[in-house]
């Protein structure tokens, strides 16, 4: 593909030339809870619960970073850059986690090692590169995606049920059913990238692949 035609969002996961781990992929929700919580935490996400006394309600704290960025490049035409650097770094440790939980590596996420998945876009030059006006619409552009990826994504976990068993029998993930996971995931990339953290002004394409 043309370097011009490549969508600024870029994502891919190696495929595992090599046996997978079958009791891990057996238990991976269960092993994958330990790494979930410590999303959990930095991406506000809360959790809830009851017993006799009431109620308690545990928050985390952080999360990319939508408002902020906006109201910058609204009011300022900038994005500052460690703003930026969050909202990248943590998409990446989210796609780290997701991809564990997909079953495409059996190795545990790491927290700042990239592994075998890559996510890559650069910061934006706000002045020339991003319209000011248009973070304010982006989210509600972005609706037909938000349609498609929902049909998407029940496919993609009937998809990986099918991987789980095929990795208990082969050690082996089929490759059409892993570049299909991929491409879901590399579209998820993309929405937000545009939609949400803001990061280029093209419109996100229709397609699965790179």
């Amino acid at each position: 593909m043309d370097n011009n035609d490549m969508y600024p969002i870029q994502f891919s996961v190696d495929y595992p030339e090599r046996d997978l781990n079958r009791a891990t992929t057996a238990f991976r929700i269960i092993v994958a809870i330990p790494i979930m919580i410590v999303l959990g935490t930095v991406s506000s996400a809360a959790w809830q619960w009851t017993h006799e006394t009431g109620t308690i309600v545990a928050t985390g704290a952080g999360g990319l970073l939508f408002a902020g960025p906006l109201l910058m490049i609204l009011f300022r035409q900038k994005y500052p850059r460690w703003w930026f650097e969050w909202n990248r770094e943590l998409l990446r440790f989210t796609n780290r986690v997701w991809a564990y939980l997909a079953l495409m590596d059996d190795r545990y996420p790491s927290t700042d090692d990239y592994q075998a998945v890559r996510l890559e876009f650069e910061h934006p030059d706000a002045p020339n590169q991003l319209n000011r006006w248009l973070p304010l619409i982006k989210w509600f552009l972005a609706i037909p995606h938000y349609i498609v990826l929902v049909f998407l994504d029940i496919a993609a976990v009937v998809v990986v049920i099918i991987a789980w068993f095929a990795i208990l029998f082969t050690k082996r993930y089929p490759r059409d059913l892993f570049t299909f996971v991929e491409g879901v995931i590399r579209w998820h990339n993309r929405v937000i990238g545009y939609a949400f953290i803001l990061v280029t002004d093209r419109y996100p394409p229709f397609r699965l692949t790179a």
